[in-house]
C-alpha cells in the first residue's frame, strides 16, 4: 500500500500523522523548513527565550484526545500549568480587570468592577448561553470535516424541535460585538468579552454569533501555559509521531500535488523527485494550496465556489527587559481607547490602527527562566490588517513600533519600557508571510466574516481533488490552537474512514465488514 502524504508539520500536520500513524497507515510528512511546528516556534536571545506564536494552551481535550488515539497520556509528554486569572486587562481609564476561570467569582468581581450595571448577573447569563453555543459546536460542528451549513444538520430532520432550536440558538445573522453588548451595559467590560474571539483573529463586529461559545470553551478548560513554553506541544507530538513510525523529511518544499483523473497520485518535490502516495493531507492554506499546488482545473474549482478573505495579521515585538514588571500577570490584554475605532481600521480600511489593543505574554510569571534573573521575556503583539500592495513593513515598523510602546507606556503602566529593553527583535505582517507561506501574511488563515456564513472553512476533504485532505487554520475548523490541532484529527479520521469504506467489498457496509 503506498504511504500517505502530508504537506506541512505544523500543529496541524503533526496532529494529522499522530492520528493516521496511530491507525495503522504509513505516514510521510514533508516540511519545507528545518524545524516542525510552524507558528509554534521559539526565539532565543541575550539569554531571554520567546514564543514566537502562540503563546497559550486551550481546550486541552483536543491535544489529549490526540495521544490517546495511540494509547499514549498526554500528560507523561507535556507539563501543562493553568493560568487563574486567564487574562488581566488594562484600560484607557487606567482601570484594570482579572477574568477569572470561575464564573460565580467573576460574576462578584464585575458587580465590584461596575457596580449598579449588573454585570456580574448578565455576565453569568452569557456563560450559560455561550455553554449552549459550545454544546452546539459540539454536537454539529466539531470533529466533522464540515465545509457549511448544509454539512451541520441533517435537514430530514428539519422539524425536530430540538435541532430548530439549536439554529434559533446560533442566531444567524447577529454578530458576536452586538450578541457580547446585549448582555452587558459596560463598555470596558464588553470589551473584554470581545476578545474571546480574538483567537480567530476577526473583528467582532463582522463574525458570528455562534462564535460566542469560544467564551465557555475557555471559561470551562482553562488557559493553560506549557512548561518549556508552546514550543513544547510540537515537540511533544513529534516525539509521538517518531515513535509511531511517521517518517519526516524537513528542508524538501512540494512543488505540486501531482493527480491523475481527478484523484492524488503523489507529490513532486523542489528535487524534482516524484513520491508516489495514496492521498495527501496538505497542512499549507487551503487558498494556496488549491491556487499553488493542485492542478488548475480544481484550483480554479475552489476559487470560484466562495471567495475567501485573509484573517488579520500582526506585529509582534519580542522584548528582553532588564527588570521585570510586577503589575503584569502571564496572560494580559492592554485595550485600545475605542474598539469600534480599532477595528475599523484594521477590518475596512486595511491600515494599521492608530490606537491598537497590545496582547501580552510575560513568561516569568510561570517560568522564571525565560528571563536572565529579575527580567522579563515580553511578548507583545498588535493586530494589524493583512497585507496589502502598498503596505512597506520596513519603513513602516519604525514609526508603528513607537506607537505600541506609547500605547503601552500610557495604558500599561510601563512609563519606562524603553530604558528596560536589553534585546528586541520583530515580526512583521511581511515576514510572517514569508516565513509561514500563508496567504497576505495572515496569522490566523482565513477571517471569520460574514454573519451568516463567517464560521465555515474550507472542508477538511476537498471538493476539488479526490485524495486531498486539509488541515490547519485556514480549513475547518479554523484557526486557533486547539482547533487547528482538531482540524488534523479531522482530516485523519476522515481519510482513515474513507481508506477503509473504499477497501471493503461492494455492497458491505462497515456493519456488515465487522
Amino acid at each position: 500500500m503506498k504511504p500517505i502524504g502530508i504537506i506541512g508539520g505544523g500543529l496541524g500536520g503533526l496532529s494529522a500523522a499522530c492520528v493516521l500513524a496511530a491507525r495503522g497507515h504509513r505516514v510521510i510528512l514533508f516540511e519545507r523548513n528545518d524545524w516542525l511546528g510552524g507558528k509554534a516556534a521559539q526565539l532565543t536571545g541575550g539569554g531571554f527565550r520567546f514564543d514566537m506564536g502562540p503563546t497559550i494552551v486551550t481546550i486541552p481535550s483536543v491535544l489529549r484526545r490526540i495521544f490517546n488515539e495511540a494509547g499514549a497520556r498526554m500528560e507523561d509528554y507535556l507539563q501543562l500549568v493553568r493560568l487563574d486569572p486567564q487574562w488581566r486587562c488594562f484600560f484607557e481609564d487606567g482601570s484594570v480587570l482579572d477574568l477569572a476561570q470561575d464564573t460565580a467569582a467573576m460574576a462578584r468581581t464585575l458587580d465590584e468592577f461596575a457596580p449598579g450595571t449588573a454585570s456580574g448577573a448578565r455576565y453569568q447569563e452569557f456563560i450559560d448561553y455561550s455553554a449552549r453555543l459550545d454544546r452546539i459546536s459540539q454536537r454539529h460542528f466539531f470533529y466533522k470535516p464540515i465545509g457549511g451549513l448544509r454539512d451541520m444538520f441533517d435537514w430530514r430532520s428539519s422539524f425536530d424541535p430540538g435541532m430548530l432550536g439549536d439554529v434559533l440558538a446560533m442566531r444567524m445573522g447577529r454578530s458576536v460585538a452586538g450578541t457580547v453588548r446585549a448582555f452587558t451595559p459596560d463598555a470596558r467590560v464588553a470589551q473584554m468579552m470581545d476578545h474571546f474571539t480574538q483567537y480567530v483573529g476577526s473583528s467582532p463586529q463582522g463574525s458570528p454569533a455562534v462564535l460566542c461559545g469560544i467564551a465557555h470553551m475557555q471559561t470551562d478548560e482553562g488557559v493553560w501555559y506549557p512548561i518549556g513554553g508552546t514550543r513544547a506541544v510540537p515537540l511533544a507530538l513529534e516525539k509521538l509521531a517518531r515513535g509511531l513510525g511517521v517518517e519526516f523529511r524537513t528542508g524538501v518544499k512540494i512543488e505540486k500535488i501531482l493527480s491523475h483523473a481527478g484523484t492524488v497520485t503523489g507529490v513532486r518535490t523542489d528535487a524534482g523527485e516524484e513520491v508516489a502516495l495514496s492521498a495527501v493531507v496538505s497542512n499549507c492554506d487551503s487558498v494556496r494550496t488549491h491556487r499553488e499546488l493542485v492542478s488548475d482545473e480544481a484550483g480554479g474549482r475552489f476559487e470560484r465556489r466562495r471567495r475567501y478573505e485573509p484573517a488579520c495579521s500582526g506585529v509582534v515585538l519580542y522584548l528582553g527587559l532588564s527588570k521585570r514588571y510586577d503589575h503584569l500577570a502571564h496572560h494580559g490584554f492592554v485595550f485600545s481607547r475605542d474598539p469600534h475605532e480599532e477595528f475599523e481600521w484594521i477590518y475596512k480600511k486595511g491600515e494599521p490602527a492608530p490606537d491598537p489593543t497590545c496582547y501580552l505574554a510575560a513568561t516569568t510569571c510561570t517560568e522564571p527562566g525565560t528571563a536572565p534573573a529579575g527580567g522579563e521575556a515580553l511578548y507583545v503583539l498588535v493586530h494589524t490588517p493583512y497585507l496589502r500592495p502598498h503596505h512597506d513593513w520596513k519603513k513602516m515598523l519604525p514609526e508603528y513600533r513607537r506607537v505600541i510602546l506609547e500605547k503601552l507606556k500610557r495604558t500599561g503602566r510601563m512609563p519606562d519600557i524603553e530604558e528596560r529593553i536589553v534585546y528586541e527583535s520583530t515580526l512583521t505582517p511581511q515576514d510572517i508571510h514569508e516565513r509561514y507561506h500563508v496567504l497576505n501574511g495572515a496569522i490566523y488563515g482565513l477571517a471569520s466574516h460574514g454573519k451568516f456564513l463567517g464560521a465555515f472553512k474550507p472542508g477538511n476533504r476537498s471538493a476539488d481533488l479526490r485524495g486531498l485532505y486539509l488541515a490547519g487554520g485556514a480549513a475547518h475548523p479554523g484557526p486557533g490552537m486547539p482547533m487547528v490541532l482538531m482540524s488534523g484529527w479531522i482530516a485523519a479520521d476522515t481519510l482513515d474512514r474513507d481508506s477503509a469504506a473504499a477497501s471493503r467489498p461492494a455492497g458491505k457496509t462497515a456493519d456488515t465488514a465487522a
